[in-house]
């Protein structure tokens, strides 16, 4: 199964596996299939009734070995009408699969023939029996150099090829193209860049039969101008220290991103303020780190006493959680309490536990790949994570300086020492 963000060509490299291996192809999307009966099909004493998906894509096809993508796996919907997941479980599973029996045939069939490639955005809808029955390649997002030579070796000649333009009379600089990927989309697959090329070239196919002009050239400047669009907003490092406020990393759907921990102290009883849309997951990161540096700092304790505590992770108005932001929020409360401001040059990532460890997590490709578009210097990683810089891209590893740490006390001193 290949799992990755929308728009990383898990169904296009479906295709080339048919193509490279000379079998047919075939794709059955499985988004919001809530009917068993789409899986196994219908009995034939219904009016109506048809084969499922499967035998229907082997009927297409004409053959009993094509490649079958089943497309957005994570997306089937479980409810009155049966569970269409558990119906996957026979026609996966290639201990079963050879007695497949789809409802309309009645007979058994084998379809141990069949290559299976499956596609998903998350592994977290995906019910545990049936993710144990296929391997999970997982697909990550493209560096800014992956996706420039995407876009000029691929996209953009598609684009000009379909609105009729030759070479001679469009010419987009690399200038330009490097714009588009870091001012015009947000995301870790090609798929935005895709609709981005194609409504240059809408622009500009009007321009030249309306003869303003024999030939264009596209700079940065004159993106706006055909892209019909403002450009995007990303975070950047801040300009200025401040003590409590530490940059962090997370990840999201459309690849990662930086996000800010912002602590402050105001006159009040003791009480804890968390804002920010902050998940279950998150808040209870909150708790764990206001304890950890209460320990940390017990000369400290009238401070939290007479004081409330706020915390808040900007945007408020995306919701964020996950289990990551643990040793941020650590660092920007331990900043907060010794009024020690952090270097805007530095981001973490990492969970915490009462024990004083820096556990591991997910996304890391993805989230030292925001940090190097956002001008991080340094990263704390935890030291569990080592084993996953392997998949994370040279270019991206040359420009970050990554510091595995395995305990708070570690990190904090790196911080520190970054700081000064």
């Amino acid at each position: 199964m290949f799992v990755g963000a929308p728009g990383t060509g898990k169904t296009s490299i479906g295709q080339s596996i048919a193509k490279a291996l000379g079998r047919e192809y075939v794709r059955v999307s499985l988004g919001g299939v809530n009917d068993e009966a789409e899986i196994r099909g219908h009995r034939r004493t219904y009016i109506g009734a048809m084969p499922g998906r499967i035998m229907d894509g082997i009927k297409k096809c004409g053959t009993s070995n094509p490649v079958m993508v089943l497309d957005e796996v994570d997306k089937l919907v479980k409810d009155y009408n049966g569970d269409p997941s558990s119906a996957l479980l026979e026609v996966l599973d290639p201990e079963q699969n050879g007695t497949f029996t789809d409802h309309y045939m009645n007979v058994p069939y084998d379809l141990s023939d069949v290559l299976f490639v499956c596609t998903a955005n998350s592994l977290d809808t995906i019910p545990e029996p049936l993710l144990n029955r296929m391997e999970v390649i997982e697909f990550q997002g493209y560096t800014a150099t992956e996706k420039f030579h995407i876009v000029k070796e691929h996209l953009l000649p598609r684009s000009m090829q379909a609105m009729g333009i030759k070479s001679s009379n469009l010419k987009v600089t690399d200038d330009a193209i490097k714009s588009m990927i870091s001012d015009y989309t947000m995301e870790a697959g090609v798929r935005g860049l895709k609709k981005c090329t194609d409504t240059l070239c809408r622009v500009a196919a009007v321009k030249l039969v309306r003869g303003e002009q024999k030939s264009l050239t596209i700079s940065p400047k004159r993106l706006q101008e055909f892209l019909e669009r403002h450009p995007l907003r990303h975070d950047t490092i801040l300009k200025k220290k401040r003590a409590g406020i530490v940059t962090g990393l997370a990840w999201t759907q459309a690849g990662g991103d930086i996000l800010f921990i912002e602590t402050m102290f105001s006159p009040g009883k003791g009480n804890i303020i968390i804002t920010g849309q902050l998940g279950d997951v998150m808040k209870e990161s909150v708790q764990l780190a206001v304890t950890t540096v209460k320990a940390m700092y017990p000369e400290k304790k009238e401070l939290f006493e007479k004081n409330d505590l706020h915390i808040h992770v900007p945007a408020g108005a995306v919701p964020k959680d996950g289990p990551s932001a643990g040793i941020t929020l650590v660092t920007a409360l331990s900043s907060l309490v010794s009024d020690e401001s952090v270097s805007p040059e530095l981001a973490m990532t990492g969970e915490i536990s009462l024990r004083g460890e820096v556990l591991p997590i997910g996304g890391l490709p993805e989230k030292l790949m925001a940090a190097q578009r956002a001008g991080i210097k340094t990263v704390l990683i935890p030291k569990e994570n080592e084993d996953d810089l392997d998949d994370v891209a040279e270019e991206v590893k040359e420009k970050l300086t990554i510091c595995p740490v395995q305990t708070i006390e570690e990190a904090l001193s790196i911080v520190r020492k970054k700081s000064k």
